[in-house]
């Protein structure tokens, strides 16, 4: 806007007495005198907020004023003026003659001070001076008695005038981003302030009248420099939110229990090492954060807040919470802790020891002479087929016993691969070798315990057969792994070395982190019932009643002990599996044995792994198997050891295979090598086995024919689209090509399913190569490879382009990449993939699942929202239209989490009632959700979701599945009118899914 157009805008305004002018947005550099004309106005808008949808700020509409003219003051009836968003380095002092003024936007200028007539604003209620360079206030401040809220954030603040406490109507005070190193004690006369912020300043203490604020209910003190904490902050008693992340606060005040209204408690990134016990007063809290700091333990009185929804712990040494309970989850954790403040505690002295190391070593001898060292050396030691359990018990300086679990593995390579899904963390590693045969390749054995077991302690045991002692390079080994504790040696033969040995087991298996941890009581008791229980394995039933006979009460706290033991290799219960969870396996070794029966079978190693129902009926043809063959092939299938053959004829058996068994020789095909994506994997440091055996089952159904499979390769066939994935170990590479119609969706699918191998194995990164695609390469056999990591830091860096080795031609560094690693564009096809797996396990489901009703999920917060739709629901609920369930039904009494599992189990359609609260919700999204979506993509259940407010439902799955409603046009925007028109329309979505969805 010129200065002329300006003059005809105010001339305008002044003849029709105008009380309200927008000038923001056009741009201005001077307000000319004439403003001062405009004796009538109430409001002036020189700069503004932005809102967006949701009606949160988005931005500013301001001009490039950098002065006020002094006939501002002229404006005497003005009640609000807002010069957001401008230059303005000063105030004229004749803004102190805007008496009536109250409300003053100032925000998001260059001010570096205040003048002394600011005080006389007496009537303002609002000041918003955030964004500018004040260093000071005035002492004038104190004057305006009547202000609620007064924003001074993002500012250069230094100190506040005592006269700041004399603002005792404020309600809403920002003082974060300055450099207040302290307050003056009146700040404890500001008794109305309900929200304070003070983040982002250089506070190191709070003055004891700070307690004086018994009205605040937000309060955030994060990013200072805080040490401690007045003891006076527990008479905040209305506090709802407390922020002091980012502190250096080692302890906490007891009082702080006081705080019993507190809804949501940042502590992350401190000093603390303990928290006191009454914070298990703040039974109000929904949101606690605790990461990043010093805690060893927690108080079991944490256990009585019940209401939380999120709990974050992340970054702390909490040596004294099992890792196995810490993994499970913030519910879990609290679950445990409840217990402990419940009952009794006591202590569970024992752990793993797993024996590892190639075939005829003398693991087997070891483990047996470590169980009784007066054990005679067998003159031909069969070696163990598998696994073999065994239990070694020794005394303690207490004078408990502690228990000690031998592992000893089978070292012939074809138990290599399955041998990796027992190797357990927190436990201790014994690698023996045979130095008369120096066939040991230590660097094997120890980077499979490094990626497997999460670095737990390792021996190297030389067993000296005929005295010959030749040496390892222990100095290379320990500089590459920080888990070698020692090298033992030793004489089987003889017992020579094996007293040293054993003193340095015990050593070790008793500093595991988890030994000695404070238990339940019931939870020992359990253990030991289970262990004196002479039975292979017991049903869940039965396992549910010894719990109770030993205290429990909750079904949850069965559960929970079950997969403690699970975890610790104590015992088997897969919970997550529809069948395998109905069974509780009390000796693992009668499961690792059956599987290993079927890989150790003559007949199944002939036929290159295959296998049938009749042959498992031979295999297993003991008592103890008999009854339970459905759960120990379902074993195989859980340990990714086996799958099944897809679209037999229905006279035919159902037939699986065993990959590791497969030929090794590649069968007879015939490839377009034309127009191929490549993909490159190197494991340069170190690949473990059986990458490409697990990839094959996780693909399985896709396989060429079902024939184009071996021992170290596989083709996939989809849609007319072929992909070849081939592992050459010794190269320690895997190599994809993938030629057809869908070439980037395939090729998206077989990263995927390899990611998920390498992610099960700690810090494996292998190296991912991409081809050229300068002209010179398209269509080579033997295309230049870019590292992939190398591509994006070169993106990254904003060099977008980059020379081909070959031709020295430069391509674009963002298209290789896109070429191969779209992943996005295969989403459709791996739903595909695991619906057709999902369908194959179908046949181990002992009963079909009956799904009648509709299931609510909703998040407590949204009550009012579920009444509504609860009411929209009741006329077809009456007519038996519908069968629906929401945790509402729970009764008194009833055990909540197996009522929700059982409910979303009778399920058909899911109705996801999505708002903020409704994503925030840890329990929804670790118990709900999972379940839901799970079924959802098995085409076993319809989910239908309702946007009640805006929330960020994109960045979820659940973006993919069908609203009942527009998500740009939520409930909450629409009248009460156009909600009843809404709710309507929504039931009918509702009923029709209900009416049109098959049982499953």
């Amino acid at each position: 806007m010129t200065q002329e157009e300006l003059q005809r805008v105010i001339e305008e305004a002044a003849s029709e007495g105008a009380r309200e002018l927008d000038l923001s947005g056009n741009e201005l550099t001077v307000l000319p005198p004439e403003i001062g004309k405009l004796t009538q106005l109430k409001k002036l808008i020189i700069g503004k907020y932005k809102y967006n949808d949701a009606g949160c700020i988005d931005g500013t509409i301001g001009n490039n004023l950098s002065a006020l003219p002094t006939e501002i003051g002229q404006l005497h009836h003005l009640e609000k003026l807002q010069v957001t968003d401008n230059r303005l380095s000063s105030l004229p002092a004749e803004i102190g003659q805007l008496t009536n003024l109250q409300t003053l936007h100032l925000g998001s200028n260059q001010l570096s001070a205040l003048p002394a007539e600011i005080g006389q604003l007496t009537n303002l209620q609002t000041l918003l001076l955030w964004d500018n360079q004040l260093s000071a206030l005035p002492a004038e401040i104190g004057q305006l008695t009547n202000l609620q809220t007064l924003h001074l954030g993002s500012n250069q603040l230094s100190a506040l005038p005592a006269e700041f406490g004399q603002l005792t109507n404020l309600q809403t005070l920002h003082l974060d981003s300055n450099q207040l190193s302290a307050l003056p004690a009146e700040f404890g006369q500001l008794t109305n302030l309900q929200t304070l912020y003070l983040g982002d300043n250089q506070l190191s203490a709070l003055p004891p009248e700070f307690g004086q604020l018994t009205n605040l209910q937000k309060l955030h003190l994060g990013d200072n420099q805080l040490s401690a904490l007045p003891a006076k902050i527990g008479q905040l008693t209305n506090l709802q939110k407390l922020h002091l992340g980012s502190n250096q606060l080692s302890a906490l005040p007891a009082k702080i229990g006081q705080l019993t209204n507190l809804q949501k408690l940042h502590l992350d990134r401190n000093q603390l090492s303990a928290l006191p016990a009454k914070i298990g007063q703040l039974t109000n809290l929904l949101w606690l954060y605790l990461g990043s700091n010093q805690l060893n333990s927690l108080p079991r009185e944490i256990g009585r807040l019940t209401k939380l929804t999120n709990l974050e712990l992340d970054h702390n040494p909490l040596k004294s919470l099992p890792p196995e309970i810490q993994t499970k989850g913030f519910r879990k954790i609290l679950e445990f802790y409840r217990q402990q403040l419940e009952q009794e505690t006591d202590y569970l002295y024992e752990a793993k020891l797993l024996i590892v190391g190639e075939a005829g070593a003398g693991k087997t001898t070891l483990a047996k002479k470590i169980q009784d060292q007066n054990y005679q050396l067998q003159q031909d030691e069969i070696s163990t087929e598998g696994i073999d359990v065994i239990q070694w018990k020794f005394p303690l300086l207490t004078g408990r016993e502690f228990q000690v679990n031998i592992w000893d593995f089978g070292g012939q390579e074809i138990y290599h691969t399955t041998h990796q899904f027992f190797l357990t963390k927190r436990s201790l590693y014994v690698v023996v070798a045979d130095t008369r045969k120096e066939d040991t390749d230590f660097y094997y054995w120890l980077k499979v315990v490094e990626l497997l077991s999460d670095n737990s302690p390792l021996l190297i045991i030389k067993n000296e057969k005929q005295d010959r002692k030749p040496e390892i390079n222990e100095r290379e080994l320990r500089g590459q792994f920080t888990n070698f504790k020692e090298t033992l040696t030793t004489n089987l033969a003889t017992n020579r070395g094996l007293p040293e040995i054993l003193n340095n087991i015990k050593h070790y298996i008793q500093k595991l982190p988890h030994v000695g941890t404070e238990l339940p009581k019931t939870w020992v008791k359990v253990r030991e019932a289970l262990e004196d229980d002479p039975r292979e394995y017991i049903s869940l039933e039965e396992y549910l009643t010894i719990c109770q006979q030993y205290g429990f009460t909750a079904n949850k706290d069965k559960f929970q002990l079950s997969g403690y033991l699970h975890d610790l290799g104590v015992c088997l219960h897969f919970q997550e599996d529809d069948l395998l969870r109905k069974t509780v396996i009390l000796k693992p070794s009668w499961g690792t044995d059956a599987v290993y029966k079927v890989l150790d079978n003559p007949q199944v190693i002939e036929n290159l792994g295959k296998f049938d129902r009749n042959d498992l009926a031979k295999i297993w043809h003991d008592n103890k198997y008999t009854d339970m063959r459905a759960e120990l092939l379902q074993l195989m299938m859980k340990f990714k050891l086996c799958y099944k053959i897809p679209n037999r004829p229905d006279n035919l058996p159902d037939t699986y295979i065993a990959p590791q068994l497969l030929c090794a020789n590649q069968p007879d095909y015939t490839w377009d090598e034309t127009n191929n994506l490549i993909l490159r994997y190197e494991y340069k440091e170190f690949m473990p086995k059986g990458i490409l055996t697990r990839f094959i089952v996780e693909t399985y159904p896709w396989i060429d024919e079902q024939k184009l499979v071996w021992k170290s390769g596989v083709v996939l066939n989809k849609d007319q689209t072929r992909a070849k994935v081939i592992e050459n170990y010794n190269q320690r590479e895997i190599k994809i090509r993938v030629a057809g119609n869908r070439k980037k969706e395939l090729l998206a699918v077989v990263t995927h399913e390899l990611e998920k191998i390498h992610q099960s194995f700690k810090r494996l990164k292998p190296e991912i190569f991409v081809p050229c695609n300068c002209q010179s390469c398209q269509g080579s056999q033997t295309p230049y490879a870019y590292p992939l990591d190398a591509l994006q830091k070169r993106l990254k860096a904003g060099r977008k382009q980059i020379e081909c080795e070959n031709s020295f031609q430069m391509v674009d560094v963002r298209k290789l990449i896109d070429d191969v690693m779209e992943q996005t564009s295969g989403a459709q096809l791996q739903r595909e993939l695991e619906q057709k797996k999902n369908e194959s396990q179908q046949s181990f489901m002992p009963e079909p699942i009956i799904r009648n009703q509709v299931f609510i999920s909703y998040s407590h917060e949204d009550q009012q929202s579920l009444t509504e739709l609860q009411k929209h629901l009741k006329p077809m609920i009456r007519n038996q239209k519908l069968a629906v369930w929401d945790d509402t039904k729970i009764k008194a009494g009833a055990e909540w989490r197996q009522e929700i599992e059982e409910a979303i189990a009778a399920a058909k359609v899911a109705v996801l009632m999505v708002s903020p609260d409704f994503l925030a919700s840890d329990f929804i999204a670790e118990n709900e959700l999972p379940p839901l979506l799970n079924t959802a993509q098995a085409k076993g259940l319809t989910i239908i979701w309702i946007p009640l407010r805006f929330s960020s439902y994109k960045e979820t799955a659940i973006e993919k599945y069908q609203a009942a409603h527009d998500p740009k046009n939520p409930l909450s925007r629409l009248s009460e009118a156009e909600q009843d028109g809404a709710w309507v329309d929504i039931c009918s979505k509702i009923k029709e899914a209900a009416s049109k969805i098959n049982q499953v």
